[in-house]
């Protein structure tokens, strides 16, 4: 099955309401939102993180179990929830957030559940830079290194990020633990400004994943392995906003895999131009019905494949 590791937390959207802005709370956190869209894709899917019993923290669970997420490897809080308030006025969402103290960000280390033998992980996002939930999923990261499938979505969220060099070292050093990574061009140009991103993509390979995919907005998106590549571009939709975009497509990456067979390091190692490109379309698909509407939203399978 597939565990994504990391936050849960509540996603203020803006509206305009009456000539003034108002905000709608919105289940969110990186991880929660890929869980949800693996989840909702069919694929046997848990959640392992904290989160708060306060009525936000309620939302969230009852959010995971509707769309088919265990609640299993959930770490019971006192802590109150993280807030998030998305604005949307530029092309990429911007977030601000309330997490001093919170529920996801104060995972420790004794607090690690038992997992199962084959699941694989996922990591990423704010829960890989606030501590002490960062050094946790760090030292678990660490400690299933190459004994079962493990993926990374850096999410990057630079207004939680004091010092961009530190943390740019600290994820090249994830990249030589994990098989697969996904990153969004937007991210790139923050990390590696002037770059493109075919040679960052092809740089990361070599530093250990098997697999690197590339999100690249309206122009589509990129996959590389040792032996192929694949470009393809996304469908044309009428488009509320991006915000979980990214997320559904990596949601809907681990779906595919898992469906296909193929949710291992040899699995992703050798999938060919024709393989990857069907992973792409796939995702494509899947992170365009997101954002048809409004926040985090990712597609059920039935929504999927009668498209």
């Amino acid at each position: 099955m597939i565990i994504a590791c990391g936050e849960a937390l509540i996603d203020f959207t803006s509206l305009p309401y009456g000539g003034h802005t108002v905000y709608r709370p919105h289940p969110g956190g990186s991880l929660m939102n890929v869980a949800v869209a693996s989840g909702r894709l069919g694929a046997p899917t848990g959640f392992l993180g904290k989160v708060s019993h306060d009525t936000f923290g309620r939302l969230l669970r009852q959010h995971l179990q509707e769309s088919g997420v265990s609640l299993a490897w959930v770490v019971e809080a006192r802590e109150p929830t993280t807030l998030a308030f998305v604005h949307l006025e530029t092309g990429e969402p911007e977030y601000s957030f309330y997490a001093g103290g919170t529920a996801d960000r104060s995972l420790e280390i004794e607090e690690l559940p038992a997992l199962p033998k084959d699941a694989a992980l996922h990591f990423g996002s704010i829960s890989l830079v606030l501590e002490p939930t960062a050094g946790t999923l760090e030292y678990l990261m660490q400690q299933e290194s190459r004994r079962r499938f493990l993926s990374l979505d850096p999410n990057v969220r630079p207004g939680l990020i004091p010092d961009r060099t530190a943390y740019l070292e600290r994820l090249e050093g994830w990249l030589g633990l994990v098989d697969l990574v996904k990153v969004s061009q937007a991210d790139l140009e923050w990390l590696y400004p002037g770059e493109s991103p075919k040679s960052i993509a092809q740089d990361w390979l070599a530093k250990g994943p098997a697999l690197v995919l590339v999100t690249l907005g309206s122009a589509g998106s990129l996959a590389l392995n040792a032996t192929a590549t694949s470009l393809v571009p996304v469908p044309r939709v009428e488009v509320a906003d991006t915000v979980g975009a990214g997320d559904s497509f990596m949601g809907a990456t681990l779906a595919w895999l898992h469906r296909h067979g193929r949710l291992n390091r040899a699995g992703v190692q050798e999938l060919e131009e024709p393989g990857l490109e069907q992973l792409l379309t796939f995702a494509n698909q899947v992170a365009a019905i997101n954002c048809t509407r409004p926040g985090a939203d990712p597609p059920w399978g039935h929504e999927v494949d009668g498209r």
